[in-house]
């Protein structure tokens, strides 16, 4: 039986009705915003994450914006460059300069965030095929100076713009996203997750650092793919589940990340809009087909890893870890985001290589790790039943963790503060739940809402100088490595960068013992670095540069024969060689050929010679110390090794006729014309000792 109604029947007055007057508009009062409004929740996000990262402006080029921007040629073609970027590995051309193949386990499909930077370069100012090879010679060196320099910093501070713009753009979607899905009653929740999530400290990586902005548009695509399907389920648009799909296809080309909305899809429609375990799996499986397309092409596209990629440890962190150290290092590790997340300091850019030391599992770190991140399985297993947000936080912060904790899959690498920042959505989530319900036990509410909003304040300011002065340290690779080798003087990276950075930094010195000094300086940490990774090329080559600029051409050899056994095709090491060669070729005539010292200058010379024993000039000058000194068969034969270097050898030839004619005396041919008998004019001159300073140490 129906419940009857109960009716209440229309009041009669005795006031007349009034005359309605046509043809007027009743418009609705004017409410101003609110702290509740999504309006003015996204201009203060925004506001706040421009705010935060506006002196990032200025920075220049560090660490890996280099490999993938600045020497990347696909971008500096521009648009012409994009299907090329979208058909190979991240690092494809990074790899063919340095004469190798793919290094890292999995390889690197992220083409959509170069896409972007090829997009720039075409209204920054392309290059051509014709002239790309020879800037990416110069690009490689990273020092050029004047304008290519100039211009190359004006370029990547346009691009720091703009991936602060994305950064932007990308916390006013996620403020959307928490808005209409996660925190859907309860707006305020909402901007405080977007509040946290904006200014934390730990996304100083991703936004200074350009070539992060595949961390950026991953969260972005990812968000929007939540925000398009839920729409597709209000409105049953087909439209919105196209650009659902779209989304989260644009996702992956950003980043891998988008694998565990496969996970978290289906879970937010189960808790957030009550759908049962068999509705989850249909809204899901279109996101299955989307993924495998996915898959195929990424297949297509990456390269197995070279065949030493593995015994790299600087590829490989666990390379000299035994079993049980590898699996307790790397479950120690993993607490680290968290604490980093809670407590935002130091930061480093880099934590390769024997920056966290391996542990075993008598290390109470690693019992720690296990029992924090098997209470939050439990907790999200036993929420999930309850349908709570605090499930779908743990598990976006999980699901994320697992794909870089290395524990699942090998990424390359011990950790990285880039790589925890789609997790820190969840902890965003988490945090800002607790702030709000712990201060509704206060009352009144109106201090409540004095204590919330105290609190974020506080945080706010905190943040804002922890992350503004980090962005600082972002400016170049000098002041990166320099602030971030008292967080990690263990990394052998660091140390090889920071060393790099003092080499370049030599040349600038006004003074011979200051550019000595610094040379020095860079030396013992290359020492140090060498002490920790033995066989690390880059630290070899840097030590032979630094030697080399300090005159110790000998020991300079010495690095770059180490260089030549690990690593016989490294791109640049002929060249070094060569100015070698040219500087025994000028100790032999200063020091030796010039004072008749011919037995000295002709051990000189051919030291010069096995390291350069392609340059005529050291043939010929070998042959006139060797003709100075009487020994006219030595002589006639280096200097035909020198003609047939160069046929056009006018000097060498008439020194060969020289050497025959003292053999056979009384047939009157002419002596070779130089003083000495060596050849002062092919002797590297001032401009070579410039040519020194120059040399590239990275």
């Amino acid at each position: 039986m129906a419940k009857k109604k109960n009716y209440k029947p229309a009041q009669i007055t005795d006031t007349p009705a009034q005359p309605v007057q046509a043809h007027v508009s009743i418009e609705a009062p004017h409410r101003p915003l609110t702290i509740y409004d999504f309006k003015l929740q996204a201009i203060i996000v925004g506001l706040l994450a421009f705010a935060f990262y506006f002196n990032s402006f200025f920075n220049e080029y560090a660490h890996d914006d280099g490999i993938v921007i600045v020497k990347n040629e696909y971008v500096q073609e521009g648009i012409t460059g994009i299907p090329d970027i979208m058909t190979k590995d991240a690092y494809d051309s990074y790899y063919r300069q340095l004469n190798t193949t793919n290094q890292l386990n999995g390889g690197r499909y992220r083409p959509l965030s170069i896409v972007t930077f090829a997009i720039e370069q075409q209204f920054m100012g392309t290059v051509s095929d014709k002239k790309v090879d020879s800037v990416m010679k110069q690009n490689t060196a990273y020092g050029v100076k004047g304008e290519q320099q100039k211009k190359l910093i004006h370029q990547m501070q346009v691009r720091h713009v703009l991936n602060v713009l994305w950064y932007v753009g990308s916390v006013i979607v996620l403020l959307y996203f928490l808005r209409k899905i996660v925190f859907k009653n309860d707006p305020l929740i909402a901007f405080i997750a977007a509040l946290i999530f904006t200014i934390h400290p730990l996304h100083t990586e991703v936004v200074a650092n350009v070539k992060s902005r595949d961390e950026i548009m991953s969260l972005l695509f990812m968000c929007m793919t939540f925000i398009f399907d839920f729409k597709y389920r209000e409105e049953k648009k087909p439209l919105m589940l196209v650009a659902a799909l779209v989304s989260y296809f644009l996702a992956f080309l950003s980043k891998e990340y988008a694998i565990t909305m496969i996970i978290l899809l289906p879970m937010a429609h189960y808790i957030f809009r009550k759908y049962t375990i068999k509705q989850c799996l249909m809204v899901v499986w279109p996101y299955v087909v989307a993924f495998g397309v996915y898959w195929l092409l990424r297949r297509s596209v990456v390269a197995p890893p070279g065949e030493n990629s593995d015994t790299e440890v600087l590829n490989n962190p666990y390379v000299f870890a035994t079993g049980f150290e590898k699996i307790a290092t790397e479950i120690s590790t993993s607490l680290n985001y968290l604490k980093l997340l809670i407590f935002p300091h130091p930061l480093s850019a880099d934590y390769s290589y024997n920056s966290i030391p391996y542990k075993d599992f008598g290390n109470w770190q690693v019992w720690l790790s296990l029992l924090v991140h098997g209470g939050l399985v439990a907790a999200m297993i036993v929420l999930f039943i309850k349908r709570h947000v605090l499930s779908f936080a743990i598990a976006f912060y999980l699901l994320h963790l697992m794909l870089i904790c290395n524990i699942f899959f090998d990424i390359g690498a011990t950790m990285g503060e880039r790589l925890i920042y789609h997790s820190s959505v969840g902890f965003a989530i988490a945090l800002a739940y607790f702030i709000y319900k712990g201060a509704l036990k206060i009352k009144p509410e109106q201090n409540a809402k004095m204590v919330m909003a105290g609190l974020m304040g506080i945080l706010i300011i905190l943040s804002g100088y922890k992350t503004i002065t980090r962005n600082a340290d972002w400016k170049n690779d000098n002041t990166l490595f320099a602030a971030d080798i008292k967080t990690v003087p263990n990394s052998v990276l660091v140390c090889a960068n920071v060393a790099a950075s003092l080499i370049t930094l030599a040349d600038e010195q006004k003074d011979e013992k200051g550019r000595n000094e610094m040379l020095t300086r860079a030396v013992k940490l290359l020492d140090h670095a060498l002490e920790i990774h033995p066989t690390m090329v880059a630290s070899f080559m840097n030590r032979g540069i630094a030697y080399y600029k300090m005159g110790e051409m000998d020991k300079a050899k010495a690095n770059l024969d180490s260089v030549k056994r690990h690593y016989p095709t490294y791109p640049t090491l002929p060249g070094i060689y060569k100015l070698i060669g040219d500087d025994y070729m000028r100790q032999g005539w200063d020091k030796y050929g010039s004072k008749k010292m011919y037995p000295e200058a002709i051990a000189v010379f051919i030291k010069g010679i096995t390291i350069d024993s392609t340059n005529p000039d050291l043939w010929y000058n070998l042959g006139g110390a060797y003709y100075s000194n009487k020994q006219y068969p030595e002589a006639i034969n280096a200097w035909n090794v020198s003609l047939s270097l160069r046929p056009d050898y006018i000097k060498a030839r008439q020194g060969i006729e020289a050497a025959k004619s003292q053999m056979q005396p009384g047939t009157g041919q002419q002596q070779p014309p130089t003083k000495g008998q060596l050849d002062q004019s092919a002797i590297p001159t001032k401009g070579s000792e410039q040519k020194k300073n120059n040399v590239r140490s990275k």
